[in-house]
């Protein structure tokens, strides 16, 4: 499957060029799923289009199993500072995170396994929005699962590039490898005044000091240490001069974990350190957006790939994911199917090094034809 990859690398940078240099964010990507579903219909797929606003979902064979394989396409609101002959032409829009060879690499793959005589079905969720999420704060995976684009899966695979890692090696593990995520907005509310005779006030600048100290607490003080969390503030606003205290102080940020019941008891947590407020004599409010779920690699899938991984790059190109608490919304797939996600080398040797959601970001193209192959050979293997 390497070999028959490797012979189509042109295709594969071509269509990640054109992708990089005209970048989509969020659930506006019209022209790039237009492209994907056009190239899907000439490969023979059938083709749905419009699934979750603007995801593409493209299905071959028939009978038997059915695995599919999720490629994310939305870019970042992001100024692009490389100077390649494939920089972004939209102006605050960027490819930085790797979208662009995500779904390239899945066009390779949908192209090789239509050559091939499938036992059973394949399907391609080609999704918008997973870097942030709509007004009813719901992203890609989540909109397209609501649209039936898991039904009937039996097994759901993805990749991620990493330009930490050397070209010719990927990384697989079982269990957490990102966190569920959260964000949440405050107020806290007090009684303003004259800076000058602050007995006069109940300052809620006061309150939120103890609160600070309550929310970094959790982490360390009220969970498990052999759990992993996060409970980040993110900012805080109040205020307009100096010698007056305000009313109230805004104060937002986010948690993360890889357990629900951990995520339940962080909740507990974060309003035991909000109800300090009233005992200090003031009062707040607080709301959540609830965001993805953690993503959990199955250990059956994740080991088949790491066996295809060995098998098309030898022992050495196969390591242990990172595990990390950023979040990822392909969990929300895997919530219908086991699966699991693995990441791409795509390190750029030779030139410094920048990491994801950088404007600087770029990758050594040399990867995709190995992130194509391990897509292709990975359906094949889970449709036996």
């Amino acid at each position: 499957m390497l070999k028959q990859s490797h012979a189509i690398s042109e295709e594969l940078i071509e269509w990640r060029r054109d992708f990089h240099m005209h970048p989509e964010i969020g659930f506006e990507l019209h022209r790039t799923s237009k492209i994907v579903a056009d190239e899907m219909e000439k490969m023979g797929y059938r083709v749905r289009s419009g699934v979750g606003k603007t995801g593409v979902v493209a299905e071959i064979g028939e009978g038997g199993k059915l695995v599919a394989i999720r490629a994310d396409m939305d870019a970042l609101p992001i100024l692009e500072m490389n100077d390649t002959e494939y920089v972004s032409q939209n102006k605050g829009a960027m490819h930085a995170c790797g979208h662009d060879s995500h779904t390239a690499m899945a066009l390779g793959a949908a192209l090789l396994l239509s050559k091939e005589k499938l036992p059973g079905r394949v399907r391609f969720l080609f999704q918008p929005c997973e870097e942030t999420v709509d007004e009813e704060g719901k992203s890609g995976a989540q909109r397209m699962s609501e649209e039936g684009a898991m039904e009937g899966v039996d097994y759901v695979i993805a990749q991620h590039v990493d330009p930490s890692i050397p070209v010719g090696k990927i990384g697989i593990s079982a269990g957490p490898s990102s966190g569920g995520v959260d964000s949440w907005h405050a107020i806290i509310k007090g009684k303003g005044g004259h800076g000058a005779h602050p007995n006069k006030t109940v300052d809620p600048f006061y309150m939120l000091a103890h609160v600070i100290m309550a929310l970094n607490g959790i982490v360390s003080r009220r969970l498990n240490p052999f759990d992993p969390a996060v409970v980040s503030i993110g900012s805080i606003s109040g205020g307009f001069t100096e010698n007056v205290i305000p009313e109230s102080v805004k104060i937002t940020g986010t948690l993360r974990f890889t357990d629900e019941s951990v995520h339940e008891q962080i909740h507990v947590e974060i309003k035991r350190a909000f109800d300090i407020v009233k005992v200090l004599g003031g009062d707040y409010e607080i709301r959540y957006d609830i965001g993805g779920p953690p993503m959990i690699n199955d250990k059956y899938v994740s080991e088949v790939i790491e066996k295809i991984g060995k098998e098309l790059l030898g022992a050495d190109g196969v390591g242990e994911i990172e595990k990390t608490l950023g979040a990822e919304d392909f969990g929300e797939f895997m919530k219908h199917a086991p699966g699991a996600m693995f990441t791409l080398g795509t390190q750029k040797q030779g030139h410094e090094e920048y990491l994801l959601h950088h404007p600087k970001f770029d990758l050594d193209e040399r990867a995709l034809p190995i992130g194509t192959a391990m897509l292709a050979e990975a359906a094949k293997r889970f449709l036996e």
